[in-house]
């Protein structure tokens, strides 16, 4: 089932989200919708926040750039009760966008290695350090858990730059392709 994506100004996009029990009704079928939802919506990561639940559950889907990245053929998992638990020193800047920001892209850097904790879809722990393009998307998408967004990580001067739209945005004026829940 396709869930409507939640648009910035949206008060769960800026709450610490909890973790789960593991015993959490419909897990299973959460996870396959945040995936056709992810799928349907062009992202390669989803949020539980960005669909409106405050819980520590993250979907990712890098297959999409193998043609490209092919060490990510195949790599569609999902994190539970997920946690940076370290980053590097070592800075990347790169572009992004999200899907709860519709038409917003800014260059942000970020950490280029974390380490992480998280359950898989079988609630099985994992511990892992993880580099480069996948450390950014999960270091993006664990920020929903933690209240923030990537243009918490802009300068002053770029934030001031895309305050138009943030501002449409609060005003229930999103324009994009998938299904959404605005403010208005």
């Amino acid at each position: 089932m396709i869930l409507p994506i939640y648009i910035y100004g949206q008060p769960v996009l800026r709450k610490v989200a909890e973790d789960i029990p593991l015993d959490y009704p419909n897990l299973k079928e959460l996870i396959a919708n945040m995936f056709e939802t992810m799928d349907r919506a062009d992202g390669v990561g989803l949020a539980a926040p960005q669909v409106g639940l405050p819980i520590r559950v993250v979907t990712i889907d890098l297959d999409v750039l193998s043609e490209d990245m092919p060490e990510f053929k195949g790599f569609r998992k999902a994190y539970i009760n997920a946690h940076i638990l370290e980053t590097s020193d070592d800075q990347v800047s790169m572009d992004e966008g999200c899907l709860s920001l519709p038409g917003i892209h800014e260059t942000v850097k970020r950490a280029n290695k974390i380490r992480v904790k998280y359950l898989d879809e079988n609630l099985e722990a994992h511990e892992e350090e993880v580099e480069g393009y996948l450390a950014r998307v999960m270091q993006h998408e664990f920020d929903h858990l933690e209240g923030k967004m990537f243009i918490d990580h802009l300068s002053a001067l770029r934030k001031q730059m895309v305050k138009g739209k943030l501002n449409a945005m609060l005003k229930g004026k999103a324009h994009c392709s998938y299904k959404t829940k605005t403010v208005r």
